[in-house]
């Protein structure tokens, strides 16, 4: 059946027309004339007949304005489509499912991770507000989970293992470690020895005492020195993928992470040959012996300005530069390395220089020096009170001038740094390899940003560490989709596909019984990522059941 309009002269009709056959041909009859179009419309019966009509089908379901009142609810959905595909091909669905099989939880406590992984993706913040934030959120299986149960979450990820053999001297072994070795081992396959490992840590304060153990007064690099905090330490591979976090009491210095780091990385995922990469912070010379003896490979960067026979020596050696490129480019128009290799005491130095870098260098600093100078002839005396300003400045008997020998001093390290190494290859070659982890730097940043993750209540260390090694798993999803995005060759920056994601709704309208489901349009680069992870969209319009 359908509706026919047949005119008649001046006037249109609507009928309802039956098709049959008839042998071999197809007639039509009409079962009714509603009447005429214009009267119908006028009196607003052709909405009544359809709502009324709508009422008996199993399929459609009409909402009319002014003729109906169904009621609709609005939830996001393209950010759990996206991370929930990568959640389990990464294998996290089953090796958590995995660890709490046989444990009584009257809970779903791999849901529970998820969401909080989820909202440091796309939020970050307390668990607190986790809780009422995943309510705009389709997720299944969320439904029934509360704030007390993703405190349960994170007590059981950060709670201590019976098997304590190769935990550091600053932290128990814990079922995050499990979590993390199983990842490792599904991911094995894909490369046999970690040829580089990037190590840098961060620091993070509490709101409240931060746990038993882990809340310590320390070095802030927040310069939150009045507050309690921990040390976050995470750990890279060559390709910026995370491995691993470490969470340590905040009053344990870099200097002493970084050997127990180093060997506890090697009992954990089965690797011999690996070089760790570190930055100046992580480096003293009892930690270098350490390495040294443990035989361990290291390229770690040198405090230039602190060590004197690096400022002194290392840095004044005469000797040619060797111009490199990497292989790799790093940007469009990637600026020449300059290195040169000295030897001192036995040990083994790197001297880099960027040409392009020093010239910036020298530029910035030629616009503070001339500023001081403009406002030394003003009068002015706040300057003095700035760190930045204050090293070029000296001052005497109350006066204040360009202290000259301090900007002849600082030109010595413009562009440069300085990089110690015990791997047996061309000095090119380590400076390349360092720079190459530029890349994994920039990695780092975002790896700090989500571990970063403020306000932290809670008052114990097992769910302190499961509330950060939650941030750990954010970054090990974001950084899977990075992959799968520039195999693609698409590059897209993150906030860009957050907002993107966030946009895509699904609309859940309910009337008479019935339910149905809109989706709203995908826009910005919401395709690309569903290319890169195998999915495709969902039907713009879907039925429920009841």
């Amino acid at each position: 059946m359908f509706v026919r309009l047949k005119k008649t002269g001046n006037y249109q009709y609507l009928q309802i027309v039956q098709t049959y056959r008839e042998g071999k041909k197809v007639k039509q009859r009409v079962i009714s004339t509603l009447g005429r179009l214009e009267e119908l419309q006028e009196k607003g019966e052709i909405e009544s007949i359809i709502t009324s009509l709508s009422k008996y089908s199993q399929e459609v379901l009409m909402c009319l304005t002014g003729r109906s009142d169904p009621k609709s609810v609005s939830f996001i959905i393209g950010p759990v489509l996206i991370f929930e595909r990568l959640w389990r091909e990464c294998g996290l669905y089953s090796i958590i499912n995995q660890l709490i099989e046989g444990r009584k939880f009257e809970f779903d406590v791999e849901r529970a991770i998820f969401v909080t992984v989820l909202h440091r993706l796309f939020i970050s913040g307390s668990d607190r507000s986790c809780e009422y934030w995943m309510k705009g959120y389709r997720i299944d299986g969320s439904e029934r989970l509360s704030l007390h149960h993703f405190y349960r979450a994170m007590a059981f990820l950060g709670s201590p293992v019976d098997d304590q053999s190769g935990k550091t001297p600053f932290a128990p072994r814990c079922i995050k470690d499990l979590v993390e070795e199983k990842l490792f081992s599904i991911r094995r396959n894909l490369f046999t020895e970690l040829e580089l490992v990037f190590f840098d840590t961060t620091s993070i304060y509490f709101e409240g005492k931060g746990g038993d153990e882990i809340g310590q007064y320390g070095n802030s690099k927040d310069h939150r020195s009045d507050r309690r905090q921990m040390v976050v330490g995470a750990v890279l591979d060559n390709k910026g993928f995370p491995l691993c976090c470490e969470i340590w009491p905040g009053n344990i210095a870099d200097v002493n992470t970084l050997l127990p780091v180093a060997n506890r990385l090697r009992k954990r995922f089965g690797v011999e040959k690996m070089c760790i990469v570190a930055d100046r912070g992580m480096i003293s010379q009892s930690t270098v012996e350490a390495m040294e003896t443990k035989g361990l490979n290291y390229i770690l960067g040198v405090r230039m300005r602190r060590v004197n026979h690096v400022k002194r020596e290392v840095l004044s050696r005469a000797g040619r530069y060797q111009e490199v490129f990497p292989e790799i480019k790093l940007s469009k128009a990637p600026a020449p390395l300059k290195v040169k290799e000295v030897m001192h005491n036995d040990t083994r130095y790197i001297v880099c220089l960027n040409p392009r870098q020093a010239r910036k260098d020298k530029a910035d600093r030629d616009i503070i020096v001339e500023s001081l100078r403009d406002r030394i002839k003003s009068g002015a005396k706040t300057m003095i009170g700035n760190k930045g300003y204050r090293k070029y400045l000296q001052v005497t008997k109350g006066a204040i001038k360009i202290n000259d020998s301090m900007v002849m001093e600082e030109e010595r390290y413009d562009g440069k740094w300085v990089l110690t190494t015990n791997l047996d290859m061309p000095a090119d070659m380590i400076a390349l390899k360092y720079k190459e982890l530029w890349m994994v730097e920039h990695i780092f940043r975002d790896v700090k940003s989500i571990l970063e993750t403020r306000p932290v209540y809670h008052k114990v260390d097992e769910t302190i560490r499961g509330h950060v090694f939650c941030s750990f798993l954010a970054l090990v999803l974001r950084k899977e989709l990075d992959m799968r995005m520039e195999a693609m060759g698409e590059i897209v920056e993150w906030l860009q596909i957050k907002q993107d994601l966030k946009r895509l709704h699904e609309v859940v309208i309910e009337q008479s019984g019935r339910k149905i489901a809109l989706r709203t349009e995908a826009s910005g680069d919401c395709h690309k990522v569903f290319k890169a992870v195998g999915m495709a969209l969902p039907p713009t319009i879907r039925k429920i059941e009841m």
